[in-house]
């Protein structure tokens, strides 16, 4: 199978190379690396561009700074393989361990699955406190909305059956793509697997971006997505249209390498 690596990245010039080469470099045989630069301005836009042809199969250039989910969306959109899995542009998440994140679904036991920083025994660095007690709460709240029982919600690593990202359209453009995406794998009854992975996770000095106020948006996107999506029917048309409105509203240019 085919899998597609969607790389959303803002502003990671000092991490983009080499979180490329590390997932050139990961023991999946058949890959698509997209990265898609949300409207950079530290340089890493320039650096993209000036790469050689064929360093990635696609390059995806935002025209200004929409957010995570909206960098996401373009790269689904971009994305051909069979799998797509969402890999950040830092050093937090090491795509050597795609095999343990794809065998659920190659074993077809699973649709969907999440690598989760609280199961198993891999290595983990420690940061902050409030950081670990915000995801846990917002996977709680999340799991009482949606009934399910993941353990992280706030994970990075996402892997999908190309169906099911075809049957479902993203609508929040920054950080409340997680919660977002989790309540439609619920309403979607998608059989979901967490695996446990590594976390190297860095600090805002190093560059992390997600603050207290995603958290807040995220509150707001578990209700929205759990309580007034209950309609299946007006929950697809509601999606096109907001997705329509926004798509004017972000415009991309795409350059294939």
């Amino acid at each position: 199978m085919k899998l597609s690596v969607v790389i959303p990245c803002y502003n990671e010039r000092s991490t983009i190379e080499a979180v490329v080469e590390a997932v050139r470099s990961a023991p999946v045989k058949d890959v698509e690396i997209i990265v898609v630069d949300d409207g950079s301005t530290d340089g890493t836009r320039e650096l993209l561009k000036g790469k050689p042809p064929g360093w990635v199969d696609k390059l995806v250039l935002q025209e200004r700074n929409f957010g995570k989910g909206a960098a996401l969306r373009a790269g689904f959109q971009a994305a051909t393989g069979d799998l797509v899995i969402v890999q950040d542009a830092d050093l937090e998440y090491d795509p050597s361990e795609y095999p343990i994140l794809l065998e659920p679904i190659l074993e077809n036991r699973a649709d969907v699955v999440f690598g989760s920083r609280f199961l198993g025994g891999r290595p983990h660095r420690v940061v902050y406190f409030w950081h670990m007690v915000g995801n846990r709460f917002l996977t709680l709240l999340s799991n009482m909305f949606t009934n399910l029982n993941l353990t992280d919600m706030e994970t990075c690593y996402k892997v999908f059956r190309r169906e099911f990202l075809d049957g479902i359209t993203i609508e929040e453009n920054r950080f409340g793509f997680e919660p977002e995406v989790i309540a439609k794998v619920a309403k979607a009854r998608s059989r979901l697997f967490e695996v446990g992975i590594s976390y190297n996770g860095r600090t805002y000095e190093e560059g992390k971006k997600i603050g207290w106020r995603d958290g807040v948006r995220a509150i707001y996107v578990i209700v929205k997505y759990n309580l007034f999506r209950r309609n299946k029917a007006l929950w697809q048309r509601n999606t096109q249209e907001s997705i329509s409105s926004k798509r004017s509203n972000a415009q991309t240019t795409t350059t294939i390498t």
